[in-house]
């Protein structure tokens, strides 16, 4: 019972609430941290690195979301810049008995950039809700490499997720013109949305990759060895700007890393950040 001193605004639990944002440019030979930006839970770390790309590691303190937390991550790549985001971990998304929890991404490539968005999966438990949004402005001289990836539930934890709801909104544009635009949702009767054969028949680890550049037609053939049957991989141009749009699906996590670490190494130059390996 409330004293008179209370309110129920006084009791109401707490909520993880982050902000970040890392602005990079070319500075003496160099693409260089510009400005930094970090408040509640949301921190970035850059490693030590000699030369390009730069490297961003986004950090959750909170150590994980439920319904109500909020995180927002700014990144912004000035013109002639390379820069590769990632996450130090995968994110968690746990049990939500009312509102769902909002992850919101905003990237900006300028002319002649290479960004690459690389966060680490993030893993859905029973009766979770997360809404997650990527919005991309890009020059069309720029490349831009994006990957989202979601497990529900951990197969070698004995995980079960039968209800949860996720919503993935993406958008894409250049020069204010939209390019790519999508919008993903499962939820509430999760199980038996993944047990259809249209979605992923059964299998609860999958991942968007997109490339955006002048190279994503050339990784065609590759990609496609790499994602095999369980996934496919196409291109096509819009506005003058080359996609290359592949989906993959796993029975778990360990598979799915088996063929998107593979992938992303070969649209990203052969390289990707050290905590993908650790």
């Amino acid at each position: 019972m409330l004293t008179k001193n209370e309110s129920l605004a006084e009791l109401a639990p707490q909520r993880a609430k982050g902000n970040g944002l890392v602005h990079v440019e070319q500075r003496h030979g160099r693409s260089r941290i510009a400005r930094l930006f970090q408040e509640g839970c949301a921190k970035i770390r850059m490693p030590h690195v000699t030369r390009d790309p730069f490297e961003a590691i986004l950090i959750n303190t909170a150590g994980g979301l439920t319904g109500g937390d909020r995180l927002h991550w700014t990144v912004y790549a000035g013109e002639g810049t390379s820069a590769v985001v990632t996450t130090q971990a995968c994110e968690r998304i746990y049990r939500s008995p009312e509102s769902e929890a909002i992850v919101e991404t905003r990237l900006t490539a300028e002319r002649g950039t290479h960004l690459a968005w690389l966060p680490q999966e993030t893993i859905l438990f029973d009766r979770s809700a997360l809404s997650r949004r990527l919005d991309v402005d890009m020059d069309r001289s720029a490349s831009v490499l994006l990957v989202e990836a979601v497990v529900f539930g951990r197969q070698a934890m004995g995980e079960v997720v039968k209800e949860a709801r996720f919503h993935d909104r993406w958008r894409v544009r250049t020069g204010g013109k939209p390019i790519h635009a999508e919008d993903f949702r499962l939820g509430p009767d999760l199980a038996t949305e993944l047990s259809r054969a249209a979605i992923t028949g059964g299998r609860r680890a999958l991942a968007t990759v997109m490339l955006l550049g002048s190279e994503a037609e050339r990784h065609l053939d590759a990609a496609r060895a790499i994602v095999g049957g369980d996934g496919a991989v196409s291109t096509w141009q819009v506005d003058g700007v080359n996609k290359l749009l592949a989906r993959l699906f796993a029975p778990d996590s360990y598979e799915l890393r088996k063929r998107l670490v593979p992938l992303l190494r070969l649209l990203n130059g052969q390289t990707l950040p050290k905590v993908w390996s650790i």
